[in-house]
């Protein structure tokens, strides 16, 4: 059957090139109409709970979704004219910001104080170039003084200040994001050329958004030439064919553009990991072509017409490409398990990839092949004798093999567990990105990116004027503040302790939460009075005025030591303050989850293809004895991957958490190819094991040798990705695509002599 197909694929070239290309021109289409996320909530699914807990906080209360400007003056001194004077500009001019809600920084704090019998409420800091001396030391004063300051807008030592934009995204249009970005950064620009003697940085939670955009383009326009440029040159000094080399490159780019228009077609959004779909297309259209084209030049070179050449590496290699296919893909769409969305789309659109790659091989590369010109020399020479020498080094220390390699798989497995499930979501970004640049300086000079939000109520009927419901909230925020992980907590009650000290005469004494419940309802009532437009308290005490946000700001932490911490809260409420039991939410609580979470759900789906790829491998190779040998040779190599992974870095995060899926539908290639070429010569040929081994090697030998080196440098490309969840999946699975050929190489062979023995035949 295969023959024949063949046989009318090069009779009816012409027609097969012409469909292909048409076929390509109409998916090409649908690639405009792919979308892009560049919002951190796409990698958490609609019933992820973290999502729900912040996204149910933030209808309560204002957003939280910021920009932050930090001043970093050149001389140490935040508390000089220059600096109050650029303070005062950019808060003035981030209003202006598209969907800027508030604005806070030292400049417009609102400063309560005494004035006789009144209250009065100000900017701290009013028309800075006019304060002397004393002022400045007396707004400093103040200002270091004020705990709703002090490690969030101003540092402690007063070398470096904040202004912080609250931004509030409609979610109507996909370039939202952008339009904050771009005058932002103008207003920074601007800001650095007239203030030479002060440095800008800029962070925030749509900064990091952004930064997830600008990653995935990044990577686009460079990881795609670079592996393009890769898997040309190694097919150059392997084919020594510009023919074969140019025909697969072009199955590649119809691979890739016919898996992006696809995705395009079915309304699919790309994200930063989804985005490196095309390099895993580029990488693993290539297997296909070298099994195809490798045995059709070897054809050739022993003096095959180059159509009966076709026609016998067809035969040969069709169903073992085809089960690579189906298996691979497989793998790929046991993504969808994972609990991150942009892993479900790379896993598919790579998936589909893989089954175009297939078509475009068994079509348009023999259509190509007989087409274009295809210059092969007719030489005598031995069959692959490096693959025959290695064979017979195999076949003669197969017992020593079969104890190192086990000895060296049980070893790397023991590893697995010193693998800390652990996670940085401000490290996803290699430390190139303005925005890990900026973040780092922030952090290091004046608060964190880390935060917990509670929102905390009371009993029923209480209102957050209550007296006990003041001091159970300041209970829980003494109790955070003794935590050596944080740097900063707001929270409504240091207002209502200045408030209480103010309208006792300013007297310090009087600086603790307000006794009677009458009138810590009128002190904030006044004050709120007093707050100007775009300043009010909303983002602090809900609107019947039953509960309150409490947000902590927290040093760089990992996912388990944020995981503590959260843990630990937890407990203190549950025990002190049981009707205010409340679970923390912020993004960095729902990334903390997330790769945990995921790592579960991905064990399920890679298990679930196990055991698919396991039930076709045992149908395709009509045996339930090389079906379930196969397992083997396909489970292994993740294993010690993730042992080496474990002995020389120990920490899974987000993106190591799909290797697992990903690499099983890859390395079951080696073994399909490996396995189909020993039954073909013990059944067909009525080879013992010894001989049908030697078979398999000199057969497709070098075709797993190549292609594993093209896969190998592939993945290695993306370890060049600024996104640090691409960098590390492309690293673990490339080691774990080497360790996959080294174990069909060196354990497969001598288990497969060991089971067989000396029989001739097989069943």
């Amino acid at each position: 059957m295969v023959t024949a197909y063949t046989r009318w694929i090069i009779q009816n070239r012409y027609l097969v090139i012409t469909l292909s290309l048409l076929s390509l021109a109409l998916l090409f289409w649908g690639g405009q109409r792919l979308g892009f996320q560049n919002d951190y909530r796409h990698f958490f699914g609609e019933d992820n709970p973290q999502l729900k807990a912040f996204d149910d906080l933030q209808d309560i209360y204002t957003k939280s979704d910021n920009l932050l400007f930090m001043l970093k003056p050149k001389n140490g001194q935040v508390f000089t004219q220059q600096t109050l004077k650029a303070v005062a500009e950019l808060t003035e001019a981030s209003w202006q910001l598209p969907y800027s809600t508030r604005v806070d920084s030292i400049s417009n704090f609102q400063y309560s104080y005494a004035e006789g019998d009144d209250l009065t409420v100000e900017d701290l800091v009013s028309e800075p170039e006019s304060l002397n001396a004393r002022e400045l030391a007396r707004v400093q004063s103040i200002a270091l003084a004020e705990p709703l300051l002090v490690n969030r807008l101003i540092s402690p030592s007063a070398h470096a200040t904040g202004v912080n934009v609250i931004i509030q995204l409609p979610g109507e249009k996909p370039d939202e994001v952008t339009e904050v970005v771009e005058p932002a950064r103008a207003l920074k620009a601007d800001l650095e050329s007239r203030y030479p003697d002060i440095n800008f940085y800029l962070t925030g939670v749509v900064m990091m958004n952004n930064a997830f955009s600008e990653s995935a383009v990044t990577d686009f326009q460079t990881l795609i030439p670079w592996g393009l440029v890769a898997v040309i040159i190694g097919l150059l000094v392997f084919f020594r064919n510009i023919t074969a080399t140019s025909v697969t490159v072009v199955i590649i780019i119809a691979s890739i553009v016919a898996a992006m228009g696809s995705a395009g077609w079915l309304g699919m959004s790309l994200s930063p990991p989804s985005m490196s779909a095309a390099t895993m297309i580029l990488t693993l259209a290539v297997a296909d072509c070298v099994h195809l084209l490798i045995t059709f030049l070897h054809n050739m070179h022993r003096g095959m017409q180059k159509q009966e050449a076709m026609i016998e590496s067809m035969r040969i290699n069709f169903h073992p490409i085809f089960l690579t296919s189906i298996t691979t893909a497989i793998g790929f769409l046991s993504l969808n398990f994972s609990d991150a969305p942009p892993f479900h789309t790379l896993g598919n659109i790579t998936a589909m990839g893989v089954i175009y790659a297939f078509i475009f091989a068994v079509t348009l590369l023999p259509a190509l092949m007989m087409v274009l010109p295809v210059n092969v020399a007719v030489r005598e020479e031995g069959e692959f004798t490096l693959m025959n020498r290695f064979a017979e080094f195999t076949i003669n220390n197969r017992r020593i093999l079969l104890w190192v390699m086990s000895a060296f798989v049980i070893f790397a497995g023991a590893m697995v567990a010193k693998n800390e499930l652990n996670d940085q979501f401000v490290e996803y970004f290699d430390e190139s990105v303005d925005f890990r640049k900026d973040t780092d300086h922030v952090t290091d000079n004046l608060t964190g990116m880390y935060f917990i939000d509670y929102s905390l109520g009371g009993k029923p009927g209480q209102s957050v004027s209550n007296p006990e419901f003041m001091q159970n909230v300041q209970q829980f925020v003494d109790w955070y503040k003794q935590q050596p992980e944080v740097l900063y907590i707001n929270t409504y009650t240091d207002i209502m302790k200045r408030l209480n000290k103010n309208m006792h005469g300013d007297d310090p004494a009087k600086y603790h939460l307000p006794q009677q419940a009458d009138l810590s309802a009128q002190y904030l009532l006044l004050y709120e009075m007093s707050l100007p437009y775009g300043l009010d308290l909303n983002n602090q005490i809900d609107i019947d005025k039953s509960a309150t946000r409490v947000s902590v700001f927290l040093k760089t932490l990992t996912s388990n030591q944020l995981l503590n911490l959260e843990n630990r809260a937890s407990n203190w409420l549950r025990t002190n303050t049981p009707e205010m039991m409340t679970d923390g939410a912020s993004p960095s609580i729902m990334f903390a989850h997330i790769g945990k979470r995921n790592i579960y759900s991905m064990l399920v789906g890679a298990g679930i293809a196990l055991v698919l790829i396991s039930l076709i491998l045992i149908f395709a190779l009509r045996s339930w004895k090389y079906g379930l040998l196969s397992l083997l040779p396909n489970l292994l190599p993740a294993i010690v991957g993730f042992g080496l992974w474990g002995l020389f870095v120990g920490q899974i995060g987000l993106a190591l958490s799909v290797v697992a899926g990903v690499t099983l539908g890859i390395i079951v290639d080696d073994t399909v190819h490996f396995l189909s070429k020993y039954l073909r010569a013990r059944r067909e040929n009525g080879l013992n094991a010894e001989d049908a081994v030697r078979y398999a090697f000199s057969s497709v030998g070098v075709a797993l040798v190549v292609t594993t080196i093209v896969l190998f440098a592939g993945f290695s490309v993306l370890t060049l990705s600024t996104f640090k969840v691409n960098a590390d999946m492309g690293l673990l699975t490339a080691i774990t695509i080497v360790i996959a050929l080294v174990i069909d190489f060196l354990l497969l062979p001598p288990l497969l002599i060991k089971i067989e023995g000396k029989k001739n035949a097989t069943a």
